[in-house]
């Protein structure tokens, strides 16, 4: 986990875990209100795979719900890209999530 701050104050964090060997899995992502247009988001994103990295992961895979539109475009930006559904999620849920993945390769 990974927490950013603006003048000492907490206003963004990012976290992961392992999802299968090699693979991790960006869970999670908040940047506060008044932390928002200062780039931290991509800062974050940023650090956490560096880390990934160090850990030995090759690849990131996450899903988001389809309304954080503002969202989809930084993780496009960030080298992420579409994927399939997993054949086990549920299809009555599908319209309301999207999975994305990127490679940790530099």
């Amino acid at each position: 986990m990974f927490l950013a701050s603006i003048d000492s104050e907490a206003v963004g964090c990012v976290m992961y875990n392992q999802q299968s060997a090699g693979v991790a899995e960006f869970n999670r992502m908040f940047v506060a209100e008044n932390g928002r247009g200062h780039g931290i988001g991509r800062r974050l994103l940023e650090k956490m795979f560096d880390q990934m990295r160090a850990d030995g992961y090759e690849k990131v895979v996450f899903s988001s719900a389809v309304f954080l539109r503002h969202a989809k475009g930084m993780y496009e930006a960030a080298g992420f890209a579409s994927i399939p559904h997993p054949s086990d999620f549920p299809v009555e849920w599908e319209p309301y999530v999207y999975f994305m993945e990127r490679s940790l390769a530099e």
